[in-house]
């Protein structure tokens, strides 16, 4: 059965991951939160092939996500840059990293920790909250679908 258009698709969370939900747009999103910005950076630290680092990176530009300029060093290379449209995404890669250190280390397993820079203290726990601040559980809320 073919795939729905993702501009027919009524669901953002669809559309989201239609853009960003395989595991390598993730982690070069993750990486360029941490700095990363040049094609053979990215390929070190993830460990892709270069075919599949280059189409995921034209896909993440083509989506507004990255956008390519010119080497902060001068150099001819170009570098990769979140736009304000792919740091908007920092709360997405926050989820996941504390969803994966809740779930999937044994306690008192080391892993990589997300600090606050002005504290050097881990960022608290996130969660979804309603307007009086409380925190939201799945059962309190519902979709509204498109009819």
């Amino acid at each position: 059965m073919p795939r729905r258009p993702i501009n027919d698709e009524p669901c953002p969370v669809a559309r989201a991951v239609e853009i960003v939900g395989d595991r390598w747009s993730l982690l070069i999103v993750r990486d360029a939160f941490d700095g990363t910005r040049r094609f053979g950076d990215f390929q070190r630290g993830l460990g892709m092939a270069r075919n599949i680092l280059s189409d995921r990176l034209r896909k993440l530009v083509e989506a507004g996500i990255l956008e390519t300029q010119d080497a902060s060093d001068g150099t001819a290379y170009q570098e990769y840059v979140l736009t304000p449209q792919g740091e908007s995404l920092f709360p997405v890669v926050v989820a996941l990293r504390q969803w994966g250190e809740q779930h999937l280390f044994k306690r008192g397993e080391r892993h990589s920790v997300l600090i606050d820079t002005r504290t050097g203290k881990p960022i608290p726990r996130m969660a979804p909250q309603a307007r009086d601040g409380s925190v939201l559980t799945p059962a309190a809320t519902a979709v509204r679908k498109v009819a």
